[in-house]
């Protein structure tokens, strides 16, 4: 494995990736019973974007760059807005930017469980090493196509669970359908994430398919493209595919997006919000 997501974190992706998961945990905490996140290709959890990694592709600054001084932010994209602020209090600079672990971990309660997962030994070790003082986090250091199998179901009865493969190998987004099946097939009710980059519109399409072929209840399309879909060669944008979304989401989403749209878009901007499985 050569993916670092050192270099990319921050970017437009992160940014939509991050923002959605603040307002899943936020969602999720209405109600007093507690909850496991899980996180199957956890990273670091935490990043620099002065280091010598973000620093040499300087992704960060199209992505959360803008909108660290943007004067209109939404109200659900503040809760996100505010864990950055927090890690950066000391000087009120932006620099350092935490991944979905650190967010889990930051956002979920006193209750609730952080199960992360990371293959790459040094991502991993170094993970360990982030979270070691917080005792509801566990790290596992394996292959994160096996953790639907391994962690599901979870003692506590709720569980969100993101799969955000580093999609190097052809067959990822089908590893990604597949988990999510095995992941509705172990426990239902489970609030599953799948992040996924928009580049090859032929793979998109039998993403999709497989996608809807899972079994979810209900799964929901969210997409934010920063240039235009037909661009070659880019990243034009990513999306996340999410089954058993909490009530509140598409309506907070819908709200969202067209500002996150216009925000971040590079030569272009667009968004798209539906159903790839309606619920019964």
């Amino acid at each position: 494995m050569n993916y670092r997501h050192a270099f990319h974190a921050g970017n437009h992706a992160d940014v939509l990736k991050h923002i959605v998961l603040t307002r899943l945990i936020a969602l999720m905490s209405r109600k007093e019973q507690p909850f496991a996140y899980i996180d199957t290709h956890a990273g670091l959890g935490l990043y620099d974007l002065q280091g010598d990694q973000a620093t040499r592709t300087g992704e960060w600054i199209e992505g959360i760059g803008r909108l660290w001084d943007a004067e209109d932010v939404p109200a659900m994209a503040q809760g996100y807005l505010d864990v950055l602020r927090h890690m950066n209090r000391k000087t009120g600079e932006l620099r350092y930017y935490p991944g979905s672990p650190e967010l889990a971990r930051r956002l979920t309660r006193e209750q609730d469980r952080v199960l992360l997962n990371e293959k790459h030994p040094e991502d991993g070790a170094l993970l360990k090493d982030n979270m070691k003082y917080d005792k509801r986090v566990a790290v596992h250091l394996g292959e994160g196509w096996h953790v639907p199998r391994a962690l599901l179901p979870v003692q506590e009865k709720r569980a969100v669970m993101l799969i955000d493969p580093p999609f190097e190998q052809l067959d990822e987004m089908k590893r990604c359908s597949v988990a999510l099946k095995e992941t509705i097939g172990r426990m239902r009710q489970t609030v599953a994430a799948i992040w996924y980059p928009i580049k090859d519109q032929r793979a998109l399409k039998r993403f999709y398919q497989e996608l809807a072929e899972t079994g979810a209840p209900k799964l929901l399309r969210v997409e934010l493209l920063v240039h235009p879909v037909d661009t070659p060669n880019t990243l034009t944008g990513s999306g996340l595919a999410i089954a058993n979304p909490p009530w509140g989401l598409e309506e907070e989403l819908r709200e969202l997006l067209p500002w996150l749209a216009k925000t971040l878009a590079q030569t272009g901007g667009d968004w798209r919000l539906d159903w790839l499985i309606a619920e019964a």
